[in-house]
This record gives structure tokens, C-alpha cells and sequence, in this order.
């Protein structure tokens, strides 16, 4: 079964992995030639992306009002920003987090707010109290994101917090249908066999799903044809329905993210041929 050419008409599943459903992630700070936001969105022009997930760091925030609004003049989507909380802070936004819902709010955003936990925040913890604890900073998170229009989606970051099942009971916990999944192949090269149950159980919730070449044993990040198994995840995700938007990883250091981004836009380019 192979994916056609972009024509009018195609069905859903056909349009699956073609460019106007690809997120670009990870793009801001993996960034080697630091680019301002006008270049950031001239060069995802230039490569056919319509839509970004915002990532940054503390430095990245002075500019991310600019970067709202030259993604409107070139008619990119933002599709979802990336929020870091840690459940065992004072409280779950930090400065860089409430400064990043104060931007979105006085920018009247409205878009997808992922969630990320450290992988270790749950460690030496019982498995209810880590979903006691994940519950209560969800909601306050929630909370601050319903205030400007905003939804939630839960990032599978690693450690207890990653594992599909613990995001699908923390959100039938807070029992909002506001809070979805975002699922990461480069943080599941350990559920790759597994993958097939788990994405059933996800569908209903799943908000995004970010690629990457695939390898049991890893390393993190493969380009999109380098592994051994993403072709096979692919396939089990059409065979799904699954039909919200795919994740196109920059996620390297050291590298110009074009470079990256187009090496992962060929690689499935390759993989869309195999399917």
C-alpha cells in the first residue's frame, strides 16, 4: 500500500505524512545557526512546513512574542508550545512558564500547551502518590490554560510520567477532555514492541505523535530511515485511523536544524514509498 501524490481529494489517511500535516519540533534551541524568528519562519516557508511546536530555553523568551507574530505573517501555525514543569516546585510554573502563558494571553494565543515532567520527578514515590501529584499539577496547569482559550496535551518526557497508561489515568483522573497525548517515538524506543497496544489505547486521547528512526536499543535520536522499526510503526499508525497531525523531529545538537529537518523530510519521503 503506497501514499499517492498530493492530489484533491485524498482521503484522510493519504494525507497522513505529507507536508501540510508535519509539525516542525524541537527546531528552536537544537538550532546551531541560531536563527532569529523572521529566519526561522523563512526557512519552514522554504521547506513546505505550515505548522511549528514551539521549544525554547529561558534566553528564547524575549523574542517569542516576535516569533507569534512573523509566524502569522508567514502563515505558519503554531501549533502548540512547550511548557517544562516540575510537580515538586513550589509551584508548577516556574518564572519561564508564567512569562510564556503572560505572552500568549496579552497575544491573544490560543493554541496546544505540552506538557513535559522530568523523567526522575517521580522517583522514590509510590505509583498513587505519583498520580495524586501528577493530578494536582495538571489541574493548576489546566486551569491557567483555560484562562486564555488554551488546551493541554501530556508529553511522554520519560520515567513514570512517560509511560502511555499513566498519562491515559491522569487524565481520566482530572476527567477534562481538554487534556490530550503527545506521544514521542525518540522517548519510546523502549515500548517500540509494544507499540501497537499502546497506540490503541491512546487513540482517543492523542493529540500529536512525533516521529524518528527507530531502534530498540536506541541511540535517541535517528534520522527517519536510519532505524529498523519506524517503518513498522508507521504502518500501525495509518492501519489506526489515526489522523491528527505527525511531528517532524530537529532534535540534534550541534547542527544546522535545516539540514535535520530536511535529512528527516527525506527519509520519510523514503518510508512513505515502503509503505
Amino acid at each position: 500500500m503506497g501514499i499517492t501524490a498530493c492530489t484533491t481529494g485524498r482521503s484522510g489517511e493519504d494525507k497522513l505524512f505529507e507536508k501540510e500535516n508535519l509539525v516542525a519540533w524541537c527546531i528552536v534551541p537544537f538550532d546551531s545557526e541560531s536563527r532569529t524568528p523572521q529566519e526561522r519562519a523563512e526557512m519552514l516557508n522554504e521547506l513546505g512546513l505550515t505548522q511549528i511546536a514551539y521549544d525554547y530555553r529561558d534566553e528564547h523568551i524575549p523574542s517569542f512574542k516576535e516569533e507569534i507574530e512573523v509566524l502569522k505573517d508567514h502563515n505558519i501555525k503554531l501549533s502548540a508550545v512547550w511548557l517544562w514543569v516540575d510537580p515538586r516546585w513550589e509551584e508548577p510554573l516556574n518564572d519561564a512558564g508564567r512569562e510564556v502563558f503572560d505572552i500568549l494571553r496579552e497575544t491573544g494565543t490560543q493554541t496546544e500547551i505540552w506538557v513535559g515532567f522530568p523523567d526522575n520527578a517521580f522517583e522514590g514515590i509510590s505509583d498513587e502518590e505519583s498520580l495524586s501529584r501528577s493530578e494536582e499539577a495538571v489541574k493548576e496547569i489546566l486551569q491557567e490554560a483555560e484562562d486564555i482559550g488554551c488546551t493541554l496535551a501530556l508529553y511522554n518526557h520519560g520515567g513514570w510520567f512517560g509511560e502511555p497508561v499513566n498519562l491515559i489515568r491522569i487524565i481520566e483522573s482530572v476527567g477534562s477532555e481538554k487534556i490530550r497525548i503527545v506521544y514521542n517515538f525518540h522517548h519510546a524506543h523502549h515500548q517500540v514492541d509494544q507499540f501497537e497496544a499502546l497506540l490503541q489505547k491512546m487513540l482517543p486521547y492523542l493529540s500529536t505523535i512525533n516521529i524518528n528512526g527507530m531502534k530498540v536499543e536506541g541511540p535517541k535520536i535517528i534520522s527517519l530511515g536510519d532505524g529498523d522499526r519506524e517503518l513498522e510503526m508507521l504502518s500501525i499508525i495509518r492501519a489506526s485511523g489515526y489522523s491528527g497531525p505527525i511531528g517532524i523531529l530537529g532534535h540534534t545538537e550541534g547542527e544546522d536544524i535545516r539540514v535535520v529537518l530536511e535529512r528527516n523530510l527525506k527519509g520519510l519521503e523514503q518510508l512513505k514509498k515502503e509503505l
